[in-house]
């Protein structure tokens, strides 16, 4: 099995990242806008067999077809390139935080009761409340 560093570091990844990213801009705009894929294919001027094989993750695109797509999606075509060695430290961190973020310190919300006179502490009527967590960094 391939450890997540050396597959952070393969250009497959990050072409099926895009392509993943790129389908669910896809759907959502057709989902939002109420459309279906003949529509939408009718809208961008392209046919509808382009379209499904965007959905279908069977489109490699170039550059041009990626900007053009995500700017009749109303999206900017917005691209950041990271120094790999950072990005896949701030990966290991978010995952590390992720797995283990049952161990962080868990503070729990202060409940207030209130007691009547006469009343013990053992026939205090306390209503069932889902306790709420802020997570610190330890």
């Amino acid at each position: 099995m391939i450890k997540r560093d050396e597959l952070l570091r393969t250009e497959e990844f990050w072409f099926e990242t895009l392509q993943n990213e790129i389908y669910r801009m896809v759907a959502g705009y057709i989902e939002k806008e109420g459309m279906n894929q003949t529509q939408l294919a009718e809208k961008l001027g392209v046919t509808k067999g382009y379209i499904s094989q965007i959905l279908n993750g069977n489109f490699n695109y170039t550059l041009k077809k990626m900007i053009e797509l995500s700017l009749a999606l109303e999206k900017a075509p917005a691209f950041e390139f990271k120094n790999l060695n950072e990005f896949i430290k701030e990966d290991q961190q978010k995952r590390f935080e992720m797995e283990y973020k049952q161990y962080f310190n868990l503070i729990t919300m202060p409940m207030k009761v209130n007691v009547s006179s006469g009343e013990t502490a053992n026939s205090v009527n306390i209503p069932q409340v889902r306790e709420n967590y802020i997570l610190e960094a330890a």
